[in-house]
């Protein structure tokens, strides 16, 4: 008995085992509760909120609002009128810098009239020229990075302008410079009040657990209601999926600026503002400034996501573009999509890395030598630009913008490549496709099907008690419960099916890849640089070349998500084998091992911690992978995340199948965080 309390591996098979018998012994037709929970109040739960949200936006604190334009004085409600005025705030910032950028009479209508405009032709924003945008990207590339990121910067630039998808760029880019700053403000706001405050931050830290673990598409059903649709609510939506990690991030930056700097600020005299924003930010910039790259990153998959609710851009186009099965369109738009996620995370990383010289003293005209560089570049390709259009008024200005049917393209030429792959691996794709889905994916997709409700629960909650104890239990089992008593408990089993598959096979990949890049260093960095490319890509980009390889179906999903969800898991074990202490290494070596010895006796266990958090972020990404690939066909909890963005009365549906999503991520998250502790207390790393 003493030997079965001490092995845990011993537990879990016992686990299996009552499990197995459970899932055999609960038939399925007299099973009644046993086997699926029957209908119950909780089921209501969806009406609720919806009715709720409908209360909040309709009924509660009602309020009397005067209409300029009819002249009359009608009722409303507080949370219209402020939904309103907030859209109109957003809608006016996104509409003036993307006239800024292209041009247009919008933000001058709004100070004016339709009538001004018609009769003063020059009462419009002249577009920047795109050439100017080029050289702000060379420019700030080389005083961020150096030659390299300039010429990153500013290639990429030119190249989204010749191929013809500057439009649609610049349209992403300034509903991404309007949710950039918002997001920032937001989660440096927070961040710094639940440092001060422990009980905001405990109250804090759950939601951000689920704000986190909720897959992009719960977030556009509730704005959709309160915000309508556009560009404000895609630019809203994407806000409220942005600042979490923010949040998180000025938290970790504000908790780590260590105690002498704190005593040395208050010893000088500071009060607690001068401190915060004298001492402790600075202290803390780099990790902020990280903060502000995810964010950038989270805007830009975001965006891609908002076009299901009307946000302009490139995300937009790509939608329509893969509706439409134009794979050569759709990987230009990919393309330009993915340099932007680039530049944007190659610049950002580069300005938190940035020393600031605090005490330099040079003359303003070295200090400033880039701003003033750029000025000069504005103001003279701003000139040429006017002269071309006034010579040639009736001609498209190429300064300005190049067109997209006047831009270059490789859409033929990719085109031509998918037909070229249709035709000669038709027959062996779809063999493989057939024996996927035949003898592994449906088999496995019944065996989730036929867990029984008692049985599954009993499996969480063992695995909870052998992890964590009784507490980590009574957390899995309730989250799991959650989802139980749900109409939707066969759908949230075809995710977890799905995302079972999906880690598996990237853990494999993932942590093969690892361990042996990890042998050698210019394997390690050259590992870690595509890892930081591939993390940038939009998830949404990953759908373009499985739907041109395999269609439309479950293993197509699951495709894209095992390339997705493989990037963390590699990642992670590369960084864990790497951080092994070099002194542990060659103590090892010394006592006489050999490389397979080490590798398994000393550095896999001692990096096994980092290596677990990998395969949590594999899990998350794995569970928001799926959800996304709804678009492209499932029958899991996504579909139905995706037919609540089109119902009247979906929000309340949409808002609890996003919290299943959730509970399902924050389950696992909380066993492998779990595990991972006690690991590392164990190996003294705590």
């Amino acid at each position: 008995m003493q030997y079965f309390t001490e092995h845990k591996w011993m537990q879990f098979v016992a686990l299996l085992v009552v499990f197995f018998a459970l899932v055999m012994a609960i038939d399925p037709a007299t099973g009644g509760n046993l086997w699926r929970l029957q209908e119950t109040r909780f089921w209501l739960l969806p009406d609720v909120v919806n009715d709720g949200l409908k209360f909040l936006i309709n009924d509660f604190w009602v309020v009397e609002t005067y209409d300029a334009e009819l002249d009359i004085i009608e009722q409303s409600t507080m949370m219209k009128e402020f939904t309103r005025d907030l859209s109109g705030v957003v809608l006016f910032s996104i509409n003036l810098i993307r006239e800024i950028l292209l041009g247009g009479v919008k933000t001058v209508v709004a100070f004016t009239s339709w009538d001004f405009i018609s009769e003063n032709e020059w009462a419009r924003i002249p577009a920047l020229p795109w050439p100017t945008v080029a050289a702000g990207a060379f420019l700030t590339g080389q005083y961020l990075g150096g030659r390299n990121l300039s010429l990153l910067a500013g290639i990429s630039t030119i190249y989204i302008a010749v191929f013809g998808q500057w439009t649609p760029a610049m349209q992403t880019l300034s509903f991404v410079l309007v949710a950039v700053p918002l997001s920032v403000f937001l989660g440096l706001t927070l961040g710094i009040i639940a440092f001060r405050n422990k009980t905001f931050e405990s109250v804090l830290a759950p939601l951000l657990n689920v704000a986190q673990t909720m897959p992009h598409f719960s977030y556009l059903i509730p704005v959709v209601v309160f915000f309508g649709i556009g560009d404000q609510a895609g630019a809203i939506s994407t806000v409220i999926f942005a600042t979490p990690p923010m949040i998180r991030l000025t938290i970790l930056g504000l908790k780590k600026v260590s105690p002498e700097v704190v005593e040395a600020g208050m010893m000088s005299g500071c009060n607690s503002r001068q401190l915060m924003f004298k001492v402790l930010i600075p202290t803390a910039r780099h990790d902020i400034l990280i903060g502000v790259n995810q964010v950038i990153m989270q805007c830009l998959a975001m965006a891609v996501i908002a076009s299901f609710i009307g946000a302009k851009g490139l995300g937009y186009d790509l939608l329509v573009s893969l509706n439409m099965l134009k794979i050569g369109q759709a990987l230009e738009l990919g393309i330009s999509i993915v340099l932007i996620a680039v530049v944007l995370d190659r610049l950002s990383l580069a300005w938190a890395k940035k020393q600031v010289d605090y005490f330099a003293n040079v003359p303003f005209y070295v200090r400033h030598k880039y701003s003033l560089a750029f000025v000069g570049i504005f103001i003279f390709t701003s000139i040429i630009a006017y002269v071309a259009s006034v010579i040639f008024p009736d001609k498209a200005n190429y300064f300005y913008f190049i067109h997209e049917s006047q831009g270059l393209t490789t859409e033929k030429f990719w085109d031509s490549i998918v037909d070229w792959i249709i035709t000669n691996t038709y027959d062996s794709v779809q063999s493989f496709n057939f024996f996927m889905i035949t003898s592994i994916l449906m088999p496995m997709k019944e065996a989730y099907l036929s867990m029984p409700v008692a049985a599954t629960l009993f499996l969480v909650a063992g695995t909870g008690y052998i992890v964590g104890g009784l507490r980590s239990a009574i957390v899995a089992t309730a989250l799991i419960a959650f989802i139980a008593l749900t109409p939707w408990w066969d759908r949230a089993l075809i995710t977890a099916y799905m995302t079972t598959f999906a880690v598996i096979i990237s853990v494999t990949i993932g942590c093969s890849v690892g361990i042996l890049c990890s042998r050698n260093p210019k394997a390690t960095k050259f590992m870690l640089l595509v890892c930081d490319t591939f993390q940038t890509f939009p998830s949404f980009v990953y759908l373009i070349p499985v739907i041109m390889l395999f269609g439309v179906s479950d293993l197509s999903v699951l495709i894209a998500v095992i390339v997705y969800a493989t990037i963390p898991a590699t990642r992670y074990t590369v960084e864990g084998l790497c951080n092994v202490p070099k002194s542990l290494q060659e103590a090892g070596s010394m006592s006489g091992v050999n490389r397979t010895q080490r590798l398994l006796k000393i550095e896999l266990p001692l990096a096994f911690p980092h290596i677990m958090l990998g395969i949590n972020q594999t899990v998350i990404f794995s569970l928001f992978m799926i959800i996304i690939g709804a678009f492209i066909g499932t029958d899991d909890l996504g579909q139905l995340i995706m037919q609540s963005l089109s119902q009247a009365n979906g929000m309340g549906q949409g808002i609890v199948l996003g919290l299943c999503v959730a509970f399902i991520g924050l389950a696992v998250d909380h066993l492998i965080h779990t595990w991972a502790e006690q690991r590392k207390k164990v190996l003294g790393l705590s």
